[in-house]
């Protein structure tokens, strides 16, 4: 069954889910997809849109999302490695071999007689060829997707999430990463900066899609997520790491070691007095923030344990104390 959802374009999601990008289930069959594609198709093709910039790259997104789920071997790669993990796979040009989108155009009716599109060009408009454009798998012979294509455009970016460590974030850290270019591995490193918060991206200049005309590859962003630490919590600039003591040394006093984020141990004195959850403070422990370079402290919570029973001599002394005033 066809889903009537929006095509609502973003190169970078469509990449995450052909199925979403034609409108269908994961089980639809051949002839759903060819009729949800006939559909997404005569509604998105440039030549209709010529108010649209992205019109084009709508259009080979839900061609490649067509390419890939018609052909068996390919659509069961995707669904058994998702989308990740296809595209390291198949490049462009493995995804679009043995598909001819104007031959798949010209059996949907495009260019015959009346032109059921309304009054925009046929196929053969696809196969134009510009000076400096480089093949592509839309056409073998030149960029040209349509009379607008000859104008050279910049490479689109791309987006992927890294996970780093908290450690990572307090000192910094250098990465390696692969991408698939033009069928090609490329490794390339690049820098994570101390302090850096969750969710940021960082900019690789040029490592997105080429572009065509001889114009820039996009750049590709990597979107961070730091992962939670099993002891240590991030607020802001400051760690938080929790600390349990007994109730005479709440009551009492104490010393305690204490570590910290860079694995060193520290020693901090716990008040008389000292209250369950109170936050003590070690100044400069912390993490440093990007735009100030200053360090954060670490805030040490105190869990105070009471006991969940006495012993006789205890009970005796509590009694004491009670009888005391305390």
């Amino acid at each position: 069954m066809i889903v009537d959802n929006t095509f609502n374009f973003n190169l970078l999601e469509f990449m995450k889910d052909y199925y979403s990008v034609l409108g269908v289930k994961q089980n639809a069959s051949d002839e759903e997809i060819k009729k949800a594609y006939r559909k997404k198709a005569m509604k998105f093709h440039p030549d209709r849109n010529n108010d649209d910039p992205k019109a084009e790259e709508k259009f080979k997104a839900i061609s490649e999302a067509y390419a890939v789920l018609m052909d068996k071997k390919k659509k069961g790669q995707y669904d058994q490695y998702g989308s990740e993990g296809f595209q390291e796979r198949y490049s462009q040009e493995d995804i679009f071999r043995g598909f001819d989108v104007n031959d798949i155009l010209r059996n949907f009716g495009f260019n015959q007689g009346g032109d059921p599109l309304g009054n925009f060009g046929g196929i053969d408009d696809y196969n134009t060829i510009y000076p400096g454009q480089e093949p592509s798998p839309f056409n073998p012979r030149g960029q040209g997707f349509n009379t607008r294509a000859k104008v050279p455009t910049r490479g689109t970016d791309l987006e992927k999430e890294i996970s780093i460590t908290l450690e990572e974030v307090l000192q910094g850290s250098s990465r390696n990463i692969t991408l698939q270019r033009n069928r090609s591995q490329e490794e390339t490193s690049f820098k994570i900066p101390a302090g850096i918060q969750d969710g940021k991206k960082l900019r690789l200049k040029e490592k997105g899609y080429p572009g065509t005309g001889g114009q820039k590859a996009g750049d590709l962003y990597l979107k961070v997520k730091v992962l939670p630490h099993l002891v240590f919590k991030r607020e802001g600039s400051n760690t938080v790491i929790p600390i349990v003591i007994k109730l005479s040394e709440a009551m009492l006093g104490t010393t305690k070691e204490v570590k910290t984020l860079s694995g060193d141990v520290k020693a901090i004195k716990i008040p008389p007095g000292t209250q369950n959850n109170t936050r003590l403070r070690m100044k400069g422990l912390g993490f440093p923030n990007p735009k100030t370079h200053k360090m954060g402290d670490q805030l040490v919570e105190v869990v105070v344990q009471f006991p969940k029973s006495l012993s006789p001599e205890q009970i005796k002394l509590m009694q004491k104390l009670q009888d005391s005033g305390l």
